[in-house]
């Protein structure tokens, strides 16, 4: 068989395979992106990918703090 049947172009990605959304944030546990920005991703042009992906480093995907426990669920 040929390397070339096996070679693809696959859409550079941030996902680490950790897909666990936060509740507040709303945004990725394991890649920082917004359910919205992970849905259109395969869709957007590489500029735009590109964009998102250097801010990704920025993004604080949950609260550093901790929460209060049970107190602080008590109060929302």
């Amino acid at each position: 068989m040929s390397d070339e049947l096996w070679r693809r172009d696959e859409i550079e990605s941030p996902c680490v395979k950790l897909c666990t959304i936060h509740p507040e944030t709303r945004l990725c546990l394991g890649c920082a992106r917004s359910m919205d920005e992970i849905a259109r991703w395969g869709r957007m042009e590489a500029e735009e990918r590109a964009r998102i992906m250097a801010e990704l480093s920025e993004r604080s995907p949950a609260p550093k703090g901790r929460r209060g426990g049970r107190k602080a669920r008590l109060e929302r």
